[in-house]
């Protein structure tokens, strides 16, 4: 059973936090948003000094979907602030599979910073309806 979109990102916010609990920037905050009609969330990381005004550090958007078995699917789209492009993963429901593990993964992967490399110049090339559905559900 895939876990809800939500509780994914709680598990990566856990792991962030517990393989970097405090930086000489501040402390981390976090924005959620998601739209379960259509099965994408994305969560907004920044650092927020003491008493001061958070500075967004990157993005991490998710998607659901079932493939044409029924098994289910969920893919990462990461993203830093300031750099082009995005690195994504896909992660197959497999019965030894571990959801928690996989947050820890995606999140490990965030706090390493961009690759020399990235996938693509932007995610709203990658799936521009889902993220203006996303976005105009934040509207409304």
């Amino acid at each position: 059973m895939p876990p809800r979109l939500l509780s994914f990102f709680s598990d990566i916010e856990r792991s962030i936090e517990a393989d970097q609990p405090s930086s000489p920037e501040g402390v981390w905050t976090s924005a959620r948003t998601v739209n379960y009609g259509v099965g994408v969330a994305r969560l907004e990381l920044g650092m927020a000094p003491a008493g001061g005004t958070a500075s967004p550090k990157g993005t991490i958007f998710l998607q659901g979907y079932q493939l044409a078995d029924s098994s289910p699917c969920l893919k990462a789209a990461l993203s830093w602030t300031g750099v082009e492009g995005i690195i994504t993963r896909s992660i197959y429901s497999k019965p030894e599979l571990s959801w928690t593990g996989e947050a820890r993964k995606i999140a490990a992967e965030w706090l390493g910073g961009p690759p020399a490399v990235m996938d693509r110049p932007s995610v709203a090339a990658e799936a521009p309806e889902a993220l203006s559905s996303l976005d105009s559900a934040v509207s409304a």
